[in-house]
């Protein structure tokens, strides 16, 4: 691995619909010795119970979302300390952000905010095929990341750029612009 791209932890985040998955996949893939902690798996194993995040979200879908975050960065860790490089990615806005990089206790840390325009959500929502957006709309997520979310690490307008150009630009830059505390 290049000085450029050294062992690190890389946190990827925005809202539903930024690429979020494609991206730390094409990353985790271009990076030696690497892994890719998909957060919202910890939701899923939640069989029964589970209670879901909604604009309005109960305590109890506060403290699962916590969890979750606890069990990523606890995974991120112990990769870590394993001599893996760890793209980590998962919807992480608000004061969440700031938990997190607390809870990532190995350094670097690279955060990585991937902030497309909403219309470009709109169009990439509408050709994969989800749902992801049943309460909740691109424009209240949107809001949350750009107003609510520290602004911390590197973000990205994505909107106009395909996932390896997005991948070219955090291998370009992540390494230097990206890194907190």
């Amino acid at each position: 691995m290049t000085p450029a791209h050294q062992q690190a932890v890389i946190l990827i985040t925005g809202i539903q619909a930024a690429g979020k998955s494609t991206i730390a996949q094409l990353l985790a893939e271009r990076l030696p010795r690497s892994v890719h902690v998909r957060g919202d798996l910890f939701r899923r194993m939640v069989i029964n119970g589970q209670a879901d995040m909604t604009p309005d979200p109960s305590e109890e879908a506060v403290r699962q979302l916590r969890l979750r975050h606890r069990l990523t960065a606890a995974t991120c860790n112990e990769y870590f300390r394993e001599g893996f490089t760890v793209v980590a990615q998962d919807v992480i806005l608000g004061e969440h952000l700031t938990e997190m990089i607390e809870l990532i206790q190995q350094r670097p840390l690279l955060i990585v905010v991937l902030a497309p325009r909403p219309e470009a959500i709109a169009a990439r929502e509408a050709a994969r095929g989800k749902n992801a957006y049943n309460q909740w709309t691109i424009d209240l997520l949107d809001d949350g990341l750009r107003n609510q979310t520290p602004r911390l690490g590197l973000w990205l307008d994505t909107s106009d750029q395909t996932p390896n150009d997005t991948v070219n630009e955090i291998l370009t830059r992540a390494w230097t612009e990206a890194k907190v505390r």
